[in-house]
């Protein structure tokens, strides 16, 4: 495995509710870094956040280049809170990968989020 660093800010914005959704938000985020571009998705929440149970799913595109490489790649997330407790899967989408992109394959981890809202990320090439 590689390990690389990139960051993001993120612009979550409310969407039209879905049925199996208590809500939905459109986001874009710009990184930088190892990831230079731009993101677009789509994120369903469900739960209770103020008592520290809830969940999300995100799907997003990114367009721009990695480490050099141009292309687009998707982005997939879940995450889960249980009794305060985060965990949370965020993976390259196998097979999503275009033009210098394809074929990439590996997973995300969030390694801080800052006060300013820039989130740091760890991502490792399988």
């Amino acid at each position: 495995m590689t390990a690389i660093t990139a960051a993001f800010t993120v612009d979550l914005r409310p969407g039209e509710d879905l049925p199996g959704a208590a809500g939905r938000f459109e986001l874009t985020k710009t990184w930088t870094g190892a990831l230079e571009g731009t993101s677009r998705g789509t994120m369903l929440t469900a739960g209770d956040p103020a008592t520290g149970d809830a969940g999300y799913i995100a799907s997003e595109i990114f367009e721009g280049a990695f480490q050099g490489r141009t292309g687009t790649v998707a982005l997939q997330q879940l995450g889960t809170m249980a009794g305060g407790e985060p965990a949370l899967e965020y993976v390259l989408v196998p097979g999503s990968g275009t033009g210098a992109l394809a074929g990439i394959r590996g997973t995300l981890t969030i390694e801080g989020i800052d006060d300013d809202g820039v989130h740091r990320v760890g991502i490792s090439l399988a």
